[in-house]
């Protein structure tokens, strides 16, 4: 196993690196200083071609000018949150509207865009990269000073692991994950409307016309966002049910995770063999479907065009600092932010 560190790329006069992580199987994982996006899951499909499986571009302006996201850490808080505002301990915190009336990921200028230390791992069983940053205290309107290190790890058994640690010196908010876009085809060969997935969840929060969390509830049996079984993604996506019309004709939505670190969410692209079985101790999943995905530009000479891909973005539930029956999101001093996720790839038997 090895790490291979290399410039990608400048931004404002300052070097991005990349760093590529390959095992003995010839899987590779590349992931940039710049947000620490993933720009490349090269993994082998059932007759041992290695493709790519991910969606991403191979310079740093694109990434600047067209990028929803694409491998990217999302921070402080992933997802939106109502109005741009929370209160906390009494106080209103206003944060910068990106995404309509809402605040989405963490603000304009949040963790994707930013310029992330890096330091390579090198262990017997696994190699990686560990980035981490400082979010100043009042950056796109959150309290305290955040200390964030994550980690990504890849082994022999072909599992991309990823590890947040969070501290801060004042009360605040965070809730990270990584926006990955998963195509099992390869290299973008087909969009991922045939691809299978399974989910072992029985509830998904309802969604506003804002795509944002109502604070219900909503039992999938019987409506299309019953992945239990596992069903190719058109079948749901088809659907006239008003939530899947209601962010553009596909999928968008928290799914709240019956069971963990057991193959909750398993993705099947059949034609190339390609599995994936993602891993998590994370509360929910957001399952996005790529359904606003028509902006005017290509991924790696492919026009960009609705369904190319899948985020599986593991987290916990979106806007939960404004809905007191949800988990909170709170991280107070003293306290650390931890959670992991797991992606393990193989081939169908």
């Amino acid at each position: 196993m090895k790490v291979v560190k290399e410039v990608f790329g400048e931004l404002n006069g300052e070097k991005v690196y990349s760093f590529t992580l390959e095992n003995r199987n010839g899987m590779k994982v590349s992931c940039i200083t710049l947000g620490c996006i993933i720009t490349d899951v090269i993994v082998p499909d059932k007759n041992g071609k290695l493709e790519n499986v991910v969606l991403g571009f191979d310079n740093v302006e694109s990434y600047i000018k067209d990028s929803p996201y694409f491998g990217a850490v999302c921070g402080r808080v992933a997802g939106r949150i109502s109005n741009g505002q929370f209160e906390l301990d009494g106080q209103i915190y206003e944060l910068p509207k990106n995404d309509a009336n809402n605040h989405l990921h963490g603000g304009p200028e949040a963790f994707d865009k930013k310029l992330w230390d890096a330091q390579e791992i090198n262990d017997i069983d696994a190699v990686g990269v560990e980035f981490s940053y400082v979010s100043k205290d009042g950056e796109n309107g959150y309290p305290g000073n955040l200390s964030v290190r994550i980690t990504y790890t890849l082994n022999e058994q072909n599992e991309l692991s990823i590890t947040y640690h969070a501290t801060t010196d004042k009360k605040t908010i965070v809730n990270l994950t990584n926006h990955s876009y998963f195509n099992l085809s390869g290299d973008l060969k087909d969009d991922i409307l045939s691809h299978k997935l399974q989910v072992k969840s029985s509830e998904i929060l309802e969604l506003n016309a804002n795509v944002v969390p109502t604070g219900k509830f909503m039992n999938v049996t019987n409506t299309p966002f019953d992945f239990n079984t596992g069903k190719k993604i058109e079948e749901a996506i088809s659907s006239t049910h008003e939530q899947i019309q209601l962010v553009g004709q596909g999928v968008d939505h928290p799914f709240l995770l019956d069971d963990h670190q057991n193959e909750e969410i398993v993705l099947i692209d059949e034609k190339s063999g390609r599995k994936l079985i993602v891993e998590t101790d994370q509360q929910s999943v957001v399952i996005y479907t790529s359904n606003m995905l028509e902006e005017p530009f290509d991924i790696r000479g492919t026009k960009a065009r609705r369904y190319m891909g899948v985020c599986l973005e593991t987290q916990g539930l979106p806007d939960s600092i404004n809905h007191p029956q949800f988990s909170p999101c709170i991280l107070d001093t003293g306290e650390e932010y931890k959670t992991s996720t797991t992606y393990r790839f193989n081939v169908l038997k």
